[in-house]
């Protein structure tokens, strides 16, 4: 890789990540009590682990992880700080598993973005999960299992955001494959 084409990639990861940032601010019915929310703060980490690979992924979605934690997180456990935040949206990165060919047909390029996005929230929401269950008794009531708690209260938000996310990246790379097939 040229030095100038590393430059362009840092750029992209950073811009990608200030962007995945902000787009959380935007979200699609209300904000859940304990943290999470529909939106398409994913949908910058997707892109760029679908351009640039799993390293640029990985760290897009660190850097979106580590902005939530910087700014309004809602913390109430150590543990809970690292899973919920730059945990969680660092694994979303690893959708840059399955590369997209320019050469290979629609079908295929589909079936990449839809493995990938699915891998990527399956991840996140597994780090959203184990979070709950081990700060959960915070908020459920005494007789609730923190097993079942976390996983209604976090497929919640993370189903829609899947769901929301595949669609608007399929709609995106169908209207135009360079969003994922970066040049150079």
């Amino acid at each position: 890789m040229k030095k100038d084409t590393k430059v362009v990639v840092m750029a992209e990861i950073a811009i990608m990540g200030a962007i995945g940032f902000l787009l959380d601010f935007v979200s699609f019915g209300f904000a859940w009590l304990q943290g999470g929310s529909i939106s398409l703060m994913m949908l910058p980490i997707f892109i760029m682990a679908f351009r640039r690979g799993l390293k640029a992924g990985l760290a897009t979605g660190l850097i979106v992880g580590l902005l939530n934690l910087s700014f309004g997180a809602y913390i109430v456990h150590p543990a809970q700080a690292i899973l919920d935040y730059p945990l969680a949206f660092f694994v979303v990165g690893f959708a840059g598993l399955f590369f997209v060919s320019k050469e290979r047909s629609v079908k295929h390029r589909i079936s990449m973005i839809v493995l990938g996005v699915f891998l990527g929230t399956l991840l996140r929401f597994a780090a959203h999960f184990a979070s709950g269950v081990i700060w959960i008794d915070v908020f459920a009531p005494d007789e609730a299992n923190a097993y079942l708690y976390s996983f209604v209260y976090n497929i919640t938000y993370i189903l829609p955001s899947f769901i929301v996310c595949l669609i608007v990246m399929i709609l995106l790379t169908n209207a135009n494959k360079r969003i994922i097939h970066a040049e150079g």
